[in-house]
């Protein structure tokens, strides 16, 4: 093991990252150097822009996968050999915004038609009518309403005035 591959898993393990993301950036670190035969600490900003257009059109990555390479490099510069890192120099790459697909008012009917269940049919229609995300209306807590289970004195005080 190479003086700086053990100082940057020292310092990913210090930072506590997740074992599949130290061998990742391990990784890439390594194909960043064998890909200019010299060792990383050598490499400078003129190499990390070389080798994210190689990322981009030679190995055909997305922008996600390369932005993870990037992070890798600029952990190992700006972390581990505490050098400066300019983002302008070494951009990170736009991600591709995509709009959600829109159902149509049949498509929609014919999904909450599908339900198996009255309880599922209901949650379609709650996700349908209230926009929420599954995530959210999973954490929905049913409740009944105050009055029918205690009786409300409240209420039934400004009913009378």
């Amino acid at each position: 093991m190479t003086h700086l591959r053990k100082m940057m898993l020292e310092e990913l393990q210090r930072r506590n990252y997740s074992e599949d993301t130290t061998r990742f950036y391990i990784r890439t670190v390594e194909d960043f150097s064998r890909r200019f035969n010299r060792p990383p600490d050598r490499l400078g900003p003129r190499h990390i822009r070389e080798y994210q257009a190689e990322l981009f059109q030679k190995r055909k990555l997305s922008p996600g996968t390369v932005a993870h390479h990037l992070s890798a490099l600029r952990f190992f510069y700006a972390k581990t050999l505490k050098k400066g890192w300019s983002i302008a120099e070494t951009p990170y790459p736009k991600r591709a915004f995509h709009l959600p697909s829109i159902l149509s008012q049949e498509e929609v009917t014919r999904l909450i038609d599908a339900a198996l269940t009255p309880y599922h049919r209901i949650l379609l229609m709650t996700l349908y009518a209230t926009g929420a995300r599954n995530a959210e209306l999973t954490h929905l807590k049913g409740q009944r309403h105050r009055q029918q289970t205690h009786g409300d004195s409240h209420s039934r005080r400004q009913g009378t005035r």
